[in-house]
């Protein structure tokens, strides 16, 4: 555990005892273990949930700032807080969120109304329910199941659904249109993606999470990163990553000029930003994904004679999150929009063999003395 930490446990774990003398006090010895358990995973829940939501609101500013520096523009600077002029922008996702928050959610005369509603639920639920999984710290996590990595998979492999379904309870061909491209975009990228994480399934001889960040601590400091052995399969899963969450330059579900704005062009208010928020959700996921499988985790670039530099913190996985997901703003300010020919040629005929072809010399590599990236 990080010494940033350390307080907040103590104080944690302080609460925890007086919380736990009140309900056997109020409910017995029985029935207490049970009610403190349901309540420690719902309050685990939400310190992830709450961070997450306004990681993903605050992803927006960033975005709109980082791209406009990038075409020498300023960005959201109006929005602030208390009239505060030094805050300039800084209130613009809250902002946003209460303008979608208090607009009217229409739905169209023909759609299926129960599945037009379900459609963004079930597009978010993959997004969020993947964090149960995820380490931010060896002992910070949620669910430290041996299968993780399995699970993740899984569990965003869902996401599609909600894609789907929202096109088609929409009752409207460009929706359905949108749908139809985007899943098959996202089906497409998926086997890539998996191949990927069959490589470092293979160097790591794990599928969980924690495990495969810890047999990248060596020696090496961050040459022993997956990234360098695991490298074409590192760009492939970056990539692929942009295209599972339809983001530029694959955002053809959104070709205005083609299919007006995709497979959610009939919703409004709320249920169209949580088709968002599971969009930017999904961002940081892969960003974080990133991270563990390949650069590292929680493990610091420098030596541990480097003092407080070499000490492997939670710190260390946010700057490289950050700089990751900011990859993603990058490639929307600078990358064309593909073709959609395009985009599946180079889905299915560039990434998936590079892939395979390198998990064969990958097995044949790690049979060799040349490879020196074994667990510590």
């Amino acid at each position: 555990m990080s010494d940033l930490f350390q307080p907040l446990v103590s104080l944690g774990y302080s609460l925890w005892d007086v919380l736990a003398t009140v309900a056997v006090s109020l409910l017995g010895h029985e029935r207490a273990p049970y009610a403190l358990y349901a309540f420690k995973t719902l309050l685990l829940i939400l310190c992830i949930v709450v961070p997450l939501m306004l990681a993903v609101a605050y992803l927006t500013l960033w975005e709109r700032k980082v791209i406009g520096w990038m075409q020498i523009r300023i960005g959201p600077n109006r929005t602030t807080f208390f009239g505060i002029s030094w805050l300039g922008g800084l209130a613009q996702p809250i902002a946003d969120g209460l303008k979608l928050l208090v607009k009217e959610i229409i739905v169209p005369s023909g759609a299926n109304k129960m599945l037009f509603v379900v459609a963004p639920i079930m597009a978010i639920m993959p997004a969020l329910a993947a964090w149960a999984v995820v380490p931010f710290d060896p002992d910070m996590v949620l669910a430290n199941i041996d299968a993780s990595l399995l699970y993740i998979m899984a569990i965003t492999s869902m996401g599609v659904y909600g894609v789907i379904v929202a096109g088609w309870a929409s009752n409207s061909k460009y929706a359905f249109l949108g749908a139809m491209r985007s899943a098959a975009q996202i089906v497409s990228y998926e086997i890539a993606m998996g191949f990927s994480l069959v490589g470092v399934l293979m160097a790591s001889q794990s599928l969980n999470l924690v495990d495969i960040v810890h047999a990248q601590s060596s020696r090496f400091g961050l040459f022993g990163w997956y990234w360098i052995p695991l490298f074409p399969l590192f760009l492939t899963y970056l990539i692929a990553g942009v295209a599972e969450t339809n983001r530029a330059p694959f955002d053809v579900a959104e070709g205005e000029s083609e299919i007006v704005a995709g497979f959610h062009v009939e919703y409004s208010g709320m249920t169209f930003a949580v088709f968002f928020l599971a969009e930017y959700a999904n961002m940081i996921l892969v960003s974080v994904l990133c991270a563990l499988m390949f650069l590292g985790g929680w493990l610091s670039p420098f030596p541990e004679t480097w003092g407080f530099l070499g000490v492997a913190s939670f710190g260390w996985l946010l700057a490289k999150v950050f700089l990751v997901v900011s990859t993603f703003l990058w490639f929307r300010a600078t990358f064309p929009r593909y073709r959609y020919d395009q985009i599946m040629r180079l889905g299915w005929k560039v990434f998936i063999p590079v892939t395979l072809v390198w998990i064969v010399i990958l097995g044949a590599w790690m049979q060799t003395p040349l490879w020196v990236w074994w667990k510590a």
